[in-house]
């Protein structure tokens, strides 16, 4: 099936006003799913906020990377879901789809809850071998609750399920920006696992030159693993990102989040996620904005790392 197929009628605008997916070696995909979120519902619209707020990015070279992805990306549009089956069926649905996409292309999904990103890490896994991948997860949330209040799986668990599933190495995992209530067991899993921590509260005030302890302990860590990149934008604090379901006070900004993603770009990314952009509870556009930026920030780097050769 082709993937243009999969696309809403809806979607009127495409990320960075790129053309539709063909032969580009970059892919944006929307993922129209929020059906297991805790809080506040509306992370199935992040998608189409994300690419209207990325139009204003559409003719900009990056000022770090000094390119623009646009000539070598295409918009998949969004995944076809059947948004009122059980999540088991949902992420069949979207591993599917991701699958045939990653055969093709170096891909960013647009969340969405981040339920999605097991379904996304499942289809990179096999795509890459299947050897157990790293992961650098931005987060107000661990994630890694091994129920979800009484329902074994949801946008609560997916860290957990994918350590438990050998998705990702322990080893080669790395959370950054948790900082929300829970029990030891779930606060410290992934560190429990072996992987690594940098939670809001370490980070705070650093900035610039104060995270290049963590992009280097990051760079160690990862060496050149095959890396998948999952960013919640919760991980931001509600002063730069209040369109999300499950606010968190006390969270990054938006320039610490970039010194990372610019720092770390030379990693072996794989994939990108973007997940729980709620526009509904936006003010001004700031969320969806946010999430735009990263997303390109991401993209030019990958860009600029195919230019070169590398």
């Amino acid at each position: 099936m082709a993937m243009g197929q999969f696309a809403f009628a809806n979607n009127t605008n495409r990320f960075l006003a790129c053309a539709p997916l063909a032969g580009q070696p970059f892919a944006v995909a929307g993922v129209p799913y929020d059906g297991v979120v805790t809080n506040r519902p509306g992370a199935r619209f992040g998608p189409q906020a994300i690419r209207s707020a990325s139009l204003m990015l559409c003719d900009g070279i990056h000022p770090v990377f000094d390119v623009s992805p646009l000539e070598h990306l295409g918009d998949a549009l969004d995944m076809r879901l059947p948004n009122a089956s059980p999540l088991p069926e949902v992420r069949r649905h979207i591993e599917a789809q991701a699958t045939a996409l990653m055969a093709k292309h170096h891909c960013v999904f647009l969340g969405g809850d981040h339920s999605v990103t097991l379904s996304l890490l499942r289809a990179a896994k096999a795509r890459h071998g299947g050897e157990p991948l790293a992961l650098l997860h931005f987060d107000a949330h661990c994630d890694t609750w091994s129920d979800h209040f009484g329902e074994p799986s949801g946008h609560g668990t997916w860290t957990y399920e994918a350590l438990q599933e050998g998705l990702v190495s322990p080893a080669h995992t790395v959370q950054v920006g948790i900082r929300s209530s829970g029990e030891r067991a779930a606060r410290e899993y992934v560190a429990d696992q072996g992987g690594q921590i940098f939670t809001a509260r370490a980070l705070r005030g650093l900035d610039g030159a104060g995270l290049q302890g963590a992009i280097d302990a990051i760079r160690a860590r990862f060496g050149q693993r095959p890396a998948y990149l999952t960013l919640d934008i919760d991980c931001l604090d509600p002063a730069f990102a209040p369109g999300t379901g499950t606010p968190e006070p006390g969270g990054m900004t938006s320039s610490q989040v970039l010194t990372l993603l610019e720092g770390l770009a030379d990693l072996n990314w794989i994939g990108m996620d973007c997940v729980e952009v709620a526009p509904v509870y936006d003010h001004a556009e700031l969320t969806s904005n946010a999430a735009a930026t990263f997303v390109w920030t991401y993209l030019s780097g990958q860009v600029a790392k195919r230019l070169r050769g590398a």
